[in-house]
């Protein structure tokens, strides 16, 4: 699966919305903000488009890509890609068609305060509505209010307050952000408390699930709620009765490689106050151990369930929903490197999962990089979907995280060689980073989220 930041005819999409954007509003400069499955957030630096504005947008790019100018390379420098679009230069961080016939195919829907460049043709299916991303936006909304609030717009306001010795100030602020949204969410969850018997957190790999899932269970106790927490893992079915993927390897991501029947059982029974039976399961010999713990779920206590699979309405299996209250974690982002250049949530995943596979699991990084693709499959058909039903959403991203990731990371891509399958990948990272300055991570917070990845968690066994 390529990923959208790195399809060249979606880059080239963007040069030309620069350049349209310049020719219809010579005063304001075009943003890009965040993706949505297929699609890009765009908007203007410091105004409200109407519909009727973004349909002059759209109508103005697809003449320009009919016309077919070709685009012009300028060169490489500074880790960007250098292009002269229609008498407009931009720079990009990934690179682009120079033939703007040849790009993919897209809509463009009006959403919010602009709107969404939709290339709509991988995952989701060009059969498929885009579903507005209403709470993707308001969480991003909210993580851009805060670094307003500070006076962070782009990468190079954390880069100078790092260089003026101002790092433990950058790290207390984005963690004190953190631990109010988590109390926040913590009083929602409150405010059900007569109700809720099931918390449910889901979220695509390396997104931080598991210590939100404790930050969040800290918060729940000092509020009177005691929770109990149950492993889908547990559940699995065993290694020979495991469903296949196209390729005939495990998937161990599919909803069938638990054990459903045994899971609807077990849950229903729980939220009724009755005592089960919870499996555990062998990950060495790949079959369930024979000794199963004994669980339930008292009046005061409230049921924990974090996993991949955590927001599917299949795994419920028709408990009611105002028994339960669902939670949607991922590496959102939020800062750009400039105003057309985002930071790909993906980017911050990947390189969170190298630094994590490498210290606790022993896993190389080539390796790491060879699953990803199937990672990222699976996030498509099983999370991604999913993430609009949440009662909440947390964006787990810290605004000074990839100045940390850089000085972890960059050891780990470099024991990539350059004969490697993966040196394209390697070098992407390794530039992306370049523009982060690196930044002392002794005064991280042992509860911090970036703790589960470069070290140092209070939660790791």
């Amino acid at each position: 699966m390529r990923e959208t930041h790195l399809r060249e005819g979606r880059q080239t999409v963007k040069l030309g919305l620069v350049k349209v954007v310049h020719d219809l509003f010579p005063d304001e400069n075009l943003q890009t903000s965040y993706s949505i499955l297929e699609g890009i957030f765009c908007g203007l630096d410091n105004s409200v488009l109407s519909v009727r504005e973004v349909r002059r947008i759209e109508q103005s790019l697809r003449a320009w890509v009919s016309a077919g100018e070709p685009i012009e390379f300028l060169g490489k420098g500074n880790g960007y890609y250098r292009y002269r679009v229609g008498g407009v230069e931009a720079n990009a961080v990934y690179p682009a068609l120079l033939d703007p016939t040849e790009v993919e195919p897209f809509t463009i829907v009006p959403f919010s305060s602009g709107f969404i460049v939709d290339f709509g043709d991988v995952g989701r299916g060009s059969d498929r509505p885009l579903i507005p991303p209403v709470l993707l936006a308001s969480e991003f909304e909210k993580t851009r209010n805060w670094l307003d609030h500070l006076d962070i717009e782009q990468v190079t306001d954390v880069n100078r307050r790092i260089a003026a010795g101002r790092a433990r100030r950058l790290i207390d602020v984005a963690e004190a952000l953190h631990e109010k949204e988590i109390s926040d969410i913590a009083d929602r969850i409150l405010a059900q408390r007569r109700s809720l018997r099931v918390l449910l957190v889901s979220g695509p790999s390396s997104s931080g699930k598991t210590t939100f899932t404790e930050r969040i269970s800290t918060q729940l106790r000092v509020r009177g709620i005691r929770p109990v927490s149950l492993s889908l893992d547990d559940y699995f079915v065993n290694r020979a009765d495991t469903p296949r993927d196209e390729d005939g390897r495990y998937d161990f991501d599919s909803l069938e490689a638990l054990d459903l029947p045994l899971l609807h059982d077990h849950l229903h029974r729980l939220v009724d106050g009755e005592t089960v039976d919870v499996p555990r399961f062998d990950f060495v010999s790949g079959t369930r151990l024979p000794d199963p713990v004994p669980l339930r779920v008292r009046e005061a206590e409230v049921l924990v369930i974090e996993g991949l699979h955590a927001l599917d309405p299949n795994l419920l299996n028709h408990i009611p929903a105002g028994l339960t209250f669902k939670i949607y974690v991922s590496a959102l982002g939020g800062l750009n490197i400039d105003l057309i250049n985002r930071v790909p949530t993906t980017e911050i995943r990947l390189l969170r999962r190298l630094v994590r596979d490498d210290r606790t699991r022993g896993i190389d990084p080539e390796e790491t990089l060879a699953q990803w693709d199937s990672v990222r499959r699976g996030e498509y058909e099983y999370v991604f979907r999913f993430q609009e039903d949440a009662d909440v959403m947390f964006n787990t991203s810290l605004f000074y995280e990839l100045n940390a990731l850089r000085c972890f990371a960059e050891p780990v891509l470099a024991r990539i060689p350059d004969s490697s399958a993966h040196r394209a990948t390697r070098d992407r990272l390794a530039n992306l980073l370049s523009f982060f300055e690196p930044i002392d991570t002794s005064t991280v917070p042992f509860n911090s989220i970036l703790r589960e990845f470069i070290g140092g968690s209070a939660y790791e066994d």
